[in-house]
């Protein structure tokens, strides 16, 4: 059928409220159904090995082993070659790998100390050494990065990014980085002291790439949390930038850029609009095809949080080619990616009866009916929302080659989940279903399929129970449409040409 063709397009309407919400998915996924995952990015980085294994002063520095009480003392002294060494000594306590004593240092009063040290322009490998020490503290709990906070540390932190010496911008670049993972408020500490544009002046064609990965991390920090959504114009600044690092060929350089751009659209329709802008939806399908999982993983998250946005936004994604690309990713190896992708579609599906076409036209549904049937718990509930957005969305035709794609079958299997909020789901699309085959005169072949895996049974066993909207549902479908079992279950069905009964 031409998709522009409007005469056979018939409203169905929904049975309950679960269904008029099914839309809402496309919105409220991040929540619902996501659980606010952790992803692989890291939210700090606590330093354990030397940025280079050299003091700010390009020598290796082996430092002297002193107690906390020494340290102290040290950091104290009038002698700058004396403050030197017992900050060095507290770096190297907060730099072992396990257990460092964060809280220690933290309860012994070091941190106005250490940021006092990031100010000794005569000093610069005690400025490293504080910022190094200052960058572990950071690292540690939402407490200990706010002792750093307010013990001072942005403002001299954030100068240092224009520090003639490289290591000790470097590190306070990881330093802020780290504050700024820490959540919204703390990254909006970073950015209303103009780090971003310093940080953005450090980045050119000969920035070394270790420094280059800390830069994009960081950048990735200052676009993370949504309560609120990182100001309008720190997303202007790093925009452009963020489009360029993602030309890049780093791994690294790329995962964190891709993170930093799921960050901006995940949810807000004005920060999708910004990023889609920038032109960066062709590359971003590109990088779905990586075989880096770091790469694919953010990609893929940037790309579908896009298509919870405009159906415009949505058909500029189509338009990339994410279509093309979406149904290999239905059969990666890994199920949290064909979940995502699912996911993607999902909301695809939850916009225009065209996108719904082209759905169909790509031949997305064999892929995705097959998770539904065969897939992880996970992954079959996205392929189910997936199919729900569809079905209410979707013209009468539309909903009955879903029918007939072989939708029923897993449909039915999957009434006999626990949690009643998709049973009614489910039965809500195949009411939807059976509603449109009547339009199209084609019940009686859409119950056979319905029947044949036993689904009459399963609807009748439902009306009786405890969830009243299940029962409700279940009922209304028995009374329309199987109140007569008997009277389909032994007559030779028509069958549409080119349409076999799925068995």
């Amino acid at each position: 059928m031409s998709h522009s063709s409007r005469d056979s397009v018939v409203e169905l309407r929904p049975m309950n409220q679960e269904v008029t919400m099914i839309r809402q998915h496309r919105i409220a996924v991040n929540v619902q159904l996501r659980k606010a995952k952790k992803d692989e990015q890291a939210l700090k980085r606590r330093n354990i090995t030397n940025l280079c294994s050299h003091s700010a002063s390009g020598e290796e520095t082996k430092g002297v082993k002193l107690t906390l009480e020494e340290i102290i003392s040290g950091v104290n002294a009038s002698d700058p070659i004396v403050c030197f060494q017992a900050t060095q000594a507290a770096r190297k306590m907060l730099s072992r790998e396990k257990n460092p004593p964060l809280k220690c240092v933290v309860e012994a009063g070091l941190i106005p100390k250490l940021v006092e040290f990031l100010t000794s322009s005569l000093h610069p490998c005690l400025q490293f050494e504080a910022a190094w020490a200052l960058t572990n503290i950071a690292s540690g709990t939402s407490d200990q990065t706010r002792a750093v906070v307010e013990g001072g540390a942005v403002k001299p932190l954030v100068e240092l990014l224009s520090s003639p010496n490289l290591t000790v911008c470097e590190q306070a670049v990881w330093a802020l980085g780290n504050i700024a993972g820490d959540g919204a408020e703390f990254r909006d500490s970073v950015i209303s002291s103009n780090a971003i544009p310093h940080l953005l002046a450090l980045i050119s064609s000969t920035t070394p790439i270790t420094f280059l990965r800390n830069i994009t991390w960081t950048l990735s920090n200052l676009c993370r949390n949504k309560n609120p959504y990182p100001c309008e114009k720190a997303v202007e600044q790093m925009l452009p930038v963020l489009s360029q690092l993602l030309q890049h060929q780093d791994s690294e350089v790329l995962s964190d850029t891709c993170w930093a751009l799921s960050y901006l659209t995940e949810g807000c329709i004005e920060r999708i609009g910004q990023v889609v802008d920038m032109g960066v939806l062709p590359r971003l399908v590109q990088l779905m095809t990586s075989s880096e999982l770091s790469i694919l993983t953010p990609s893929l998250r940037t790309v579908g949080n896009i298509v919870t946005g405009s159906d415009h936004q949505t058909q500029l994604a189509i338009e990339a080619g994410i279509l093309s690309v979406l149904p290999q990713l239905l059969l990666y190896p890994k199920s949290s990616i064909q979940k995502e992708a699912t996911w993607t579609l999902s909301n695809v599906a939850a916009g225009s009866q065209q996108h719904i076409q082209q759905l169909i036209d790509c031949n997305i549904l064999p892929p995705v009916l097959a998770l539904l049937k065969n897939g992880e718990f996970k992954v079959q509930k996205e392929a189910l929302w997936m199919v729900a957005n569809f079905t209410n969305g979707g013209t009468v035709r539309q909903l009955v080659h879903l029918a007939y794609s072989g939708v029923l079958e897993p449909l039915v299997n999957l009434l006999t989940i626990p949690d009643a909020k998709f049973v009614v789901i489910i039965l809500d699309i195949i009411f939807f279903l059976l509603q449109a085959a009547e339009k199209l005169s084609k019940k009686e072949y859409l119950c056979l399929l319905i029947e044949e895996p036993g689904g009459v049974d399963r609807i009748k066993t439902l009306q009786f129970h405890e969830n009243p909207h299940v029962a409700l549902t279940a009922m209304n479908i028995i009374e329309k449409y199987f109140s007569e079992v008997g009277d389909f279950k032994n007559k030779v069905v028509s069958v549409p040409p080119g349409r076999p009964p799925h068995r």
